[in-house]
């Protein structure tokens, strides 16, 4: 069966009226009427460009109307490119010994021909420009440091050879030489070549990367393939620690046959465009939501314009192009120097405003009625990713010296409007992955009903043809009945006991004759 596009209202609608097509004398049809849809469809929200400091929100929106895309493409793209430019050289202090880093994994996903390539390069060419002007700076001091290995190798290497063929008394003196020359030629190291971005990468690469990096590195790209390719679609195994790790900023410490790697704090930022099949996708991968990688996501779900874009458009205006080039370049070159990071403080104010939102979102975590309960691992972090966006835009104001004034709560208010935005729209993205289980096993059924065209079936019989590993049990299956029941999609009836004794016979099940004369 063809999926149904994710803003169709739901994914089961779309069936015949209550007249059969076939001409056929069912005098059901004339008591069953219309189901109700499972879900509706979600309230996905436009993303909020007035949130964002005057010269990126005229950027985005700018590129927006040249490209005709939404602006949730440019929008939650600008944020990514924030995260690359200050994430792993700076923090935000919320409160007590809670600090976030400001590296971020962003998403969204949007059909082909959305011209997701254009908007990806409009956005991140500051980011290479700054990428080659670091490069540039550290070209004479990477020259420098290799001589200067070089010629402690050399030196040593020399006492060495001295020290081995001396004799008597001078021996002694010139092996400690040589293992003076040899410990300092071991201390010196020649600084790697910067670089703040990385395409899809294996895990293994960005490990590398980022401990050549001190600790900071942004994966950016305008396709899917870092999924399958920490999925270990390559390898053969999945492999997701430096990206669990490189969200949180938990100490990351590899051993290798042939090399150590230890990073302290890392930071990497994630920016990507996909295709919604993606996501429906990587819902299903083994491990990518026990292990958390999903939730670590802000996702943005908008509505295609293909269709209704205008063809004569307004370019970018150069003004607005070069004050978000300069701005981009003068964030990450101002950071690119700090190791410990930079720590950007909390007003009163903007900490109040923050502790609201959570007292706001914690009641919708509930297992149990929750909103966001099917969500939580998700939802948990939001107010987190709510204060690493506060501080990304809060850099964006004032630049790399955002350190020296404090988040206000306006600037806490703008992420939290960010973080609304992104709930709504992980609400519709986790719907397409099927996480909430009975919604997903109620769905399955229907499939079930419609592939086996059914008009009455038995509770076993439909579990049955339903895979094990999405319902164990019968017990599992009797909670998506009861939701299909309370739609209007079956009816549960109680057949007539044919013999005097024995037990009753099992309720059976009545489908919709909907389902059976909408074919596929």
């Amino acid at each position: 069966m063809t999926p149904q596009p994710v803003d169709s209202p739901d994914l089961w609608a779309g069936l015949p009226t209550l007249q059969d097509p076939h001409g056929e004398d069912d005098t059901a049809l004339d008591v069953w009427e219309d189901p109700i849809p499972l879900t509706g469809r979600r309230d996905r929200p436009a993303f909020p460009v007035h949130v964002l400091p005057v010269w990126l929100g005229e950027f985005v929106a700018a590129v927006a109307e040249e490209t005709q895309t939404p602006a949730d493409l440019a929008g939650s793209i600008a944020l990514a490119v924030l995260a690359t430019a200050a994430g792993g050289r700076s923090v935000v202090h919320v409160r007590g010994n809670w600090r976030e880093p400001t590296n971020l994994f962003t998403v969204v996903a949007l059909p082909p021909a959305n011209r997701k390539s254009a908007v990806f390069a409009l956005l991140t060419n500051p980011l290479y420009e700054a990428e080659k002007q670091l490069k540039a700076a550290m070209k004479p001091v990477i020259v420098e440091a290799e001589l200067t290995a070089r010629l402690a190798k050399e030196a040593a290497d020399k006492a060495v050879a001295k020290a081995a063929s001396a004799d008597g008394d001078k021996r002694d003196d010139m092996v400690k030489t040589a293992v003076g020359l040899a410990q300092t030629a071991d201390t010196l190291s020649v600084p790697a070549e910067p670089v703040l971005l990385a395409d899809d990468s294996t895990p293994e690469t960005v490990t590398s990367l980022m401990a050549e990096q001190g600790g900071r590195l942004s994966v950016m790209s305008a396709e899917g393939g870092i999924f399958d390719i920490i999925a270990g679609r390559y390898s053969g195994a999945p492999n997701m620690e430096v990206f669990l790790k490189g969200h949180a900023g938990d100490r990351l410490r590899v051993n290798r046959q042939t090399r150590r790697e230890y990073i302290d704090a890392p930071a990497l930022t994630i920016g990507l465009a996909v295709q919604p099949d993606v996501l429906r996708d990587i819902g299903k991968v083994k491990g990518f939501e026990g292990r958390g990688l999903l939730a670590r996501f802000l996702y943005s779900l908008p509505i295609s314009t293909v269709g209704d874009r205008e063809i004569i458009t307004d370019p970018v205006p150069e003004e607005t192009a070069g004050a978000y080039t300069a701005r981009v370049i003068d964030l990450a070159l101002s950071l690119a120097e700090w190791t410990d990071p930079a720590v950007i403080q909390l007003t009163p104010e903007a900490d109040a405003a923050l502790i609201a939102y959570q007292k706001r979102i914690e009641p919708q975590l509930k297992a149990r009625g929750g909103k966001l309960g099917h969500i939580s691992n998700w939802a948990g972090k939001l107010a987190g990713a709510t204060a690493r966006m506060a501080a990304l835009l809060h850099l964006a104001e004032h630049g790399g010296n955002g350190y020296a004034h404090p988040v206000t709560d306006a600037t806490m208010n703008a992420a939290i409007e960010l973080g609304e935005y992104y709930t709504a729209h992980a609400l519709a993205v986790f719907d397409v992955m099927g996480a909430d289980p009975v919604l997903s096993r109620a769905r399955s059924v229907l499939e079930a009903l419609r592939d086996n065209g059914w008009e009455d079936v038995s509770r076993r019989d439909v579990f049955t043809v339903l895979s094990r590993s999405e319902v164990p049990t019968v017990a599992d299956l009797e909670p998506a009945l009861a939701l299909l029941e309370d739609h209007g999609y079956l009816r549960s009836y109680q057949p007539e006991k044919t013999g005097k004794r024995g037990r009753p016979p099992a309720p059976r099940l009545l489908a919709h004759p909907g389902l059976r004369h909408g074919g596929r």
